[in-house]
């Protein structure tokens, strides 16, 4: 004997097409998000926060060098493109424990010591 239900079929489409506008509504337009999306997004503003709160730091090491008005005057006159790389060679940008500068720190570091002046 076969069960006779005539509603099933368009209740399991209801429920795919529900789902799947559900889903897309809600990545799109609620700001739903996976986990490695958050991941990525958390790692970012962490980044972001260090190196805000780290450009001071870099910039006082600058300026507390022996000869720092000299040396100011000499890195606002290299070109801005190569301005980071001076700061990286200083060693300013580079996180305590790390044995790479950080470029994001270098090239906050950059724009503010671009606004010192001599």
């Amino acid at each position: 004997m076969q069960l006779q239900v005539p509603w099933l079929k368009p209740a399991a489409w209801g429920v795919v097409v529900g789902a799947a506008g559900a889903m897309i509504i809600g990545f799109s337009w609620l700001g739903w998000t996976l986990d490695s999306t958050a991941e990525k997004m958390a790692v970012e503003r962490t980044s972001s926060a260090v190196v805000i709160a780290l450009t001071p730091s870099c910039v006082a090491s600058f300026m507390q060098q022996p000869s720092a008005a000299a040396k100011l005057a000499e890195f606002q006159k290299i070109d801005s493109w190569k301005q980071r790389e001076f700061i990286e060679a200083g060693g300013w940008a580079t996180f305590r424990g790390d044995k790479t500068p950080n470029s994001r720190l270098a090239n906050a570091c950059a724009e503010e010591l671009v606004k010192t002046k001599a």
